[in-house]
C-alpha cells in the first residue's frame, strides 16, 4: 500500500492532477499539436534520413532518433530514443513517411504540454500566486521560442525540458515542506537528467544545499552525501557499460566537441549572449539560410538564426532579464530562488563563459528556460503587498505577451514558406 500511494504521488507531480492543470495540458496540446501535425504530415523537416544534422536551428533529428546523440554529451540518451524510433516505425508500417514523422513530433508536443503544466503547477501550487497572472505569465512563457520549436522537435532538449521542470517541481515541494529528496528520485533524476544531456546532472544535486539544517548535521550531511555518491555511481555504471569502459573515448570525444563548439565566431560575443543565448530561446530573431551536405553527396538549404536588428527586440530581452534581476534581488533569503539561480548559472558559465555551442545557444533553452517564467513568478510574489506595482508589472507582462505573440508567429509563418520552398 505505502508503494502503492508513493506511485500515485509521483504520478501526482507529473500529471495533470486538477480541472485546471487537465484545460491547461488541453489547451497547449492542441496548439502545439496543430502546429506539429501541419509541419509533420506536410514537410520532410522532422525527419528526412538523407540529413543527419542542422536542417533547422542546429537541431540533429535524425541522429537524434537513429543514434541518441553523441555519446560524450547524451551518455544514455539511445536506449530512450530506441524504444521511441520502434514505437514510431510500428505504426508507421516500418517506413520513414509522414506517419512516422507525425509520432514523433506528437510524442513532443506532449511532452512539451506536460513541461508547461509543471510550470502552472509551480506558480499555483509552490508559489501561490493568484490565478489571472499565473496564466499570463503560462501564456507568456508558451510563447517562447524553444516551446514552440522543441512542441515539434524529437530531441534531447525536448525530454530534458520536461525531466527538469518535473524534478525542479519536485524538489521545490521537498524544500518547502522541510523533508529530505528521496534516494529513489536522486538515482532516477541522475540517471534520466544525466542519461539526456551530461552537463545537467549536477542540477539534480543543487537542492541537496537547502535542505533544511543541512550544514547543522552531519547525519543529515552524509545522508545527502551518500545519496549523491551512489546515484553518480549508477550513473557512471551505466555509463560505462554504454563506453564498454572505454573512459578515455570520453575524454577524447569531449576534447575533439570543445574545440568544435566553442571557436570564436565573427558576431561580438555580446551579441551572441544577448540575441541568441538570453534572447534567442525567447523571441525569434531573422534567419539565415545556408548550403549544407550530408558528406555523401546530398546537398540540402539549413536555417539558422541572425542576431538581433531591431532595437525593439533588445529591449524586449533587457525587460525581461530586468524583471529577473528585480525578482532575485527581491527574494534573496529565500532558498527556492536561489535553486532557480544556481541551476541557470551552470548554463551561463558553460554557453557564456566558456562559449561551448554559444554561437548556437539558442537550441539550448531546454535546459534552462523554464527558469524565466518562475522567477517572474517569484517577483509577483515578493511585490504581493504593493498593489501598485503589482499592476505595473502585470500590465508590463501583457504588453510583452503581446509583442512576443505577435513576432513569434510572424517569423514563424517564414519559418513555413522555408519548408514550403525547400522540404516539401
Amino acid at each position: 500500500m505505502k508503494i502503492l500511494n508513493k506511485l500515485f504521488s509521483f504520478l501526482k507531480v507529473i500529471f495533470p492532477a486538477t480541472r485546471t492543470e487537465i484545460l491547461i495540458f488541453l489547451f497547449f496540446v492542441i496548439l502545439y499539436g496543430a502546429n506539429a501535425w501541419f509541419i509533420a504530415e506536410n514537410f520532410r523537416i522532422v525527419y528526412d534520413d538523407r540529413i543527419p544534422w542542422d536542417a533547422y536551428f542546429s537541431f540533429d533529428n535524425r541522429a537524434i532518433i537513429q543514434t541518441g546523440g553523441g555519446f560524450e554529451r547524451h551518455p544514455l540518451s539511445n536506449y530512450f530514443f530506441n524504444n521511441v524510433r520502434d514505437f514510431a516505425l510500428w505504426l508507421s508500417g516500418n517506413r520513414y513517411n509522414a506517419v512516422f514523422r507525425l509520432v514523433l513530433a506528437l510524442f513532443s508536443t506532449l511532452t512539451v504540454a506536460l513541461a508547461n503544466v509543471q510550470i502552472f503547477k509551480y506558480l499555483n501550487n509552490i508559489i501561490g500566486i493568484p490565478l489571472k497572472i499565473s496564466l499570463v505569465i503560462l501564456a507568456f512563457y508558451g510563447l517562447f521560442v524553444t516551446n514552440i520549436l522543441l512542441s515539434f522537435t524529437p530531441e534531447t532538449y525536448t525530454y530534458t525540458l520536461l525531466v527538469l521542470s518535473v524534478f525542479n517541481y519536485y524538489s521545490a515541494i521537498k524544500i518547502r515542506s522541510e523533508k529530505p529528496i528521496s534516494f529513489g528520485a536522486t538515482v532516477l533524476g541522475s540517471v534520466v537528467v544525466g542519461g539526456l544531456t551530461i552537463t545537467n546532472i549536477v542540477k539534480v544535486y543543487i537542492p541537496f544545499l537547502f535542505e533544511k539544517n543541512i550544514f547543522r548535521s552531519w547525519k543529515k550531511m552524509g545522508l545527502a552525501i551518500s545519496k549523491i555518491i551512489v546515484s553518480a555511481g549508477v550513473f557512471m555504471l551505466l555509463f560505462l557499460l554504454r563506453l564498454d569502459f572505454n573512459f578515455q573515448n570520453f575524454f577524447n570525444k569531449t576534447g575533439e566537441q570543445y574545440d568544435k563548439f566553442s571557436q570564436p565566431k565573427v558576431t561580438p560575443l555580446w551579441d551572441m549572449i544577448s540575441s541568441w543565448f538570453f534572447g534567442g530561446n525567447i523571441l525569434f530573431p531573422g534567419f539565415v539560410i545556408r548550403d549544407y551536405h550530408n558528406k555523401q553527396g546530398f546537398f540540402y538549404k539549413a536555417l539558422f538564426m541572425d542576431v538581433y536588428t531591431s532595437a525593439a527586440s533588445y529591449i524586449f530581452v533587457g525587460l525581461v532579464l530586468g524583471l529577473i534581476i528585480w525578482s532575485i534581488l527581491n527574494n534573496y533569503k529565500n532558498k527556492l530562488i536561489w535553486i532557480l539561480v544556481i541551476s541557470f548559472s551552470v548554463d551561463i558559465l558553460i554557453h557564456c563563459v566558456l562559449k561551448f555551442g554559444l554561437h548556437t545557444s539558442y537550441i539550448y533553452g531546454g535546459h534552462f528556460v523554464f527558469v524565466y517564467p518562475l522567477l517572474i513568478g517569484w517577483l509577483f510574489y515578493s511585490l504581493k503587498d504593493r498593489q501598485n506595482l503589482v499592476s505595473l508589472v502585470y500590465g508590463l507582462l501583457l504588453i510583452l505577451t503581446v509583442y512576443l505573440g505577435f513576432n513569434n508567429i510572424y517569423r514563424l509563418e517564414e519559418f513555413y514558406q522555408f519548408l514550403e520552398t525547400y522540404y516539401q
